[in-house]
């Protein structure tokens, strides 16, 4: 179970295959991945026999996905870490981490009470502003529910609040601007959510300063190695760079 996103780019691809075929090639090479290459996590039977029956699409996806290796849209292989087939794609697993929820409401904090105003991101700005579309309310409602299968979206039961000037917010309100807005194009692309280009530098900014600004490559090691979220998250970073490159937007779901 994980949030998907794509950076939208017209290639030899997307040419012969539709969007929903490629978010399948997406989660079967994510699956693929982890069974080969030591995933703590013990597959279930079910899993198992998902990918033994799709043995034949796993050797056509490989031979497909070659055209990636030249693509502009191709996100770097080191973030690849859910095993990405299809190089414009990533993924984000949940349940979102407790600690790296912690990481990301202690940066905010961090950078409120540090940064001056007119050097913050626009988005942190907006965060934090009375008016702000991002209630909170999308994150809030996602942490009470519980798979039939035990799965959950967020480790923690309740998100964590900040304090002075983010008195009023909680990670939930950080988590509901991270998905996006509503996109109008979900019966072609399959993605209920997008950040559309117009937004995409600011999203740039704000998780770069968040992910990476006066982080050292010690402490990102030790964030990689506590689980999966930082470098997911680094991924969707790469993803907003290159489509900002490309001039196109990044598909959420």
């Amino acid at each position: 179970m994980s949030l998907e996103f794509a950076v939208e780019h017209p290639c030899t691809l997307r040419a012969r295959y539709a969007e929903k075929h490629l978010r399948q090639w997406g989660r079967l090479s994510s699956i693929h991945a982890r069974l080969t290459t030591g995933d703590p996590l013990v597959p279930t039977q079910e899993t198992l026999r998902f990918v033994e029956e799709m043995d034949t699409q796993i050797e056509q996806m490989g031979e497909e996905t070659c055209v990636c290796l030249e693509c502009p849209a191709r996100l770097p292989v080191e973030e690849a870490g859910e095993g990405e087939s299809v190089g414009c794609l990533g993924r984000i697993s949940y349940p979102v981490e407790a600690q790296f929820e912690k990481f990301i409401a202690d940066r905010v904090q961090l950078f409120l009470d540090t940064v001056s105003e007119e050097d913050q991101p626009r988005l942190l700005r907006i965060l934090v502003h009375p008016d702000s579309p991002f209630d909170g309310e999308g994150s809030k409602e996602l942490r009470s529910v519980t798979t039939p299968s035990g799965l959950r979206f967020f480790e923690l039961r309740l998100p964590i609040k900040l304090t002075r000037a983010a008195v009023k917010l909680t990670t939930d309100h950080i988590f509901d601007m991270l998905a996006g807005f509503k996109s109008e194009a979900t019966a072609q692309t399959t993605y209920t959510r997008e950040l559309p280009l117009a937004a995409t530098a600011d999203y740039y900014d704000f998780l770069d300063l968040l992910l990476r600004n006066e982080l050292t490559l010690t402490e990102q090691h030790r964030l990689r190695s506590r689980g999966r979220n930082y470098a997911q998250f680094l991924r969707l970073l790469n993803a907003l760079e290159r489509a900002e490159a490309l001039g196109t937007r990044v598909l959420m779901d």
